[in-house]
């Protein structure tokens, strides 16, 4: 059996799955080839069954892979001369997102604006506390880090003080979490915005009104145009 490949600490799912894109780049396993079974896949990896059936699913969900039940897991054939490259699912998913991100924006913009009025000195060290458990996250675990961060805008909706701003958050929640954190799993080159996080406590500390408007602005455009550029929009 060959040597099984050194992974690196961190989350094994990720590794796993790039580590089978891989291989299927390469041409290892040819279209319509089935690929080892789970067991065989875990031992050569030197990673748990679990590991491998995420990335597979994960795979299967690119179209990179067919998982059919009882027979095996397969090699996709490549797309239609006529239908280029374009991954649809991911473009349909991203112009959900660019929706859900585009309201997201106009809340937390007023919902910035109003904290920075009410903020108290004991929702200031709060939020700070937040800020710090999102920058010991980044770089880790994708949800563990996604959930830290939305948890801190959470916070500062609810600082505006209007259960209505703070409703409309908790709704599109779940949408934010999901499509985020696939986003940081796989997308190479997203902007970092942690400047524009230290900004916005910084400038409710103070009071200031403007800039925490600003700082949000800072931070969820930043997104959004990575969000435009990926489904092709301006």
């Amino acid at each position: 059996m060959a040597k099984a490949p050194v992974l690196r600490h961190g989350p094994v799912v990720p590794q796993v799955e790039n580590l089978l894109r891989h291989r299927l780049r390469s041409g290892e396993w040819r279209p319509g080839e089935r690929l080892p079974n789970e067991v065989r896949l875990a031992a050569e990896l030197g990673v748990g069954r679990s590991s491998v059936r995420e990335a597979v699913r994960l795979l299967a969900r690119d179209g990179l892979l067919v998982v059919r039940h009882g027979a095996g897991t397969f090699v996709a054939d490549p797309p239609d001369e006529g239908a280029g490259v374009v991954d649809v699912g991911r473009l349909v998913r991203r112009a959900r997102l660019l929706e859900v991100y585009e309201v997201r924006r106009a809340l937390e913009v007023e919902a910035a604006r109003l904290a920075a009025h009410r903020v108290r000195p004991e929702d200031v060290e709060r939020l700070r506390a937040g800020l710090h458990r999102r920058g010991e996250l980044a770089g880790g675990d994708a949800a563990a880090f996604v959930a830290a961060d939305l948890e801190f805008h959470r916070s500062v909706v609810e600082l505006s003080g209007n259960a209505l701003l703070l409703s409309l958050f908790t709704a599109v929640r779940p949408v934010l979490f999901e499509a985020l954190t696939e986003m940081v799993r796989h997308e190479e080159n997203l902007p970092d915005v942690a400047h524009a996080h230290t900004a916005l406590l910084a400038a409710l500390e103070r009071g200031d009104a403007a800039a925490a408007v600003a700082a949000t602005v800072d931070n969820l455009e930043s997104v959004l145009s990575a969000i435009r550029a990926a489904v092709g929009e301006r």
